[in-house]
């Protein structure tokens, strides 16, 4: 269990702009399968676990190949063209300064997670990968999460089963309107809203 209190954030299109380097990615997994993959559909809806995605285009018995195939690619492909985005420094300064720990919960494997936070140096003292959904609720729980900030309407329903404000970010998938639906306690266009709405969130969480 977790000592200090946390802020947990999604990853791709939460913190970072990771649609140019897993394009590539799945481009290089088209050349070396042979599989027409849509590389601008498939990052048009990041947030679901990476075989989800892969089960649209590959047939069942060439999926788990698939995935390893992608993983395996995704360090030298994926990572250098990864950027934050805009607010996203300021915010995890805010939370370091209230003296909070910044909590990555997401459904990318941990260490590939792990490589965008090191590339990009974000101070993050934890990361729980390969998880989504409802399934990130157990990490929000386990690591004392006071908020969980994301893009994705799943996001919504981690925060909400555990039990803490939901935060939206309307920079992935899914517009204000879906993430208000789905639950967020606030719903922003970007990072850059975060830190002057900080303070009034941790008094709705603390």
């Amino acid at each position: 269990m977790a000592t200090t209190p946390s802020v947990g954030f999604d990853l791709d299109m939460t913190l970072i702009d990771s649609r140019p380097g897993i394009a590539a990615t799945y481009r290089e997994l088209t050349a070396r399968t042979g599989v027409p993959v849509d590389a601008d559909l498939a990052v048009s809806r990041l947030g679901p676990p990476l075989r989800q995605e892969l089960s649209y285009w590959f047939p069942p018995e060439e999926l788990e190949s698939a995935v390893h195939t992608f993983r395996s690619l995704y360090p030298s492909y994926a990572v250098t063209p990864t950027v934050l985005l805009p607010g996203a420094a300021e915010t995890l300064a805010a939370v370091q300064a209230a003296g909070l720990r910044v909590l990555v919960v997401t459904s990318k494997l941990g260490r590939l997670a792990r490589l965008h936070v090191e590339h990009l140096g974000l101070p993050v003292d934890d990361v729980a990968g390969d998880l989504f959904a409802e399934q990130k609720a157990t990490a929000l729980r386990e690591h004392d999460a006071r908020l969980y900030v994301g893009d994705h309407v799943a996001d919504m329903t981690a925060a909400r089963i555990a039990g803490v404000p939901g935060v939206g970010v309307a920079t992935g998938p899914c517009d204000v309107d879906e993430l208000r639906s789905a639950g967020a306690e606030l719903v922003l266009d970007d990072l850059t809203g975060f830190p002057a709405a900080f303070s009034g969130l941790l008094r709705l969480a603390l």
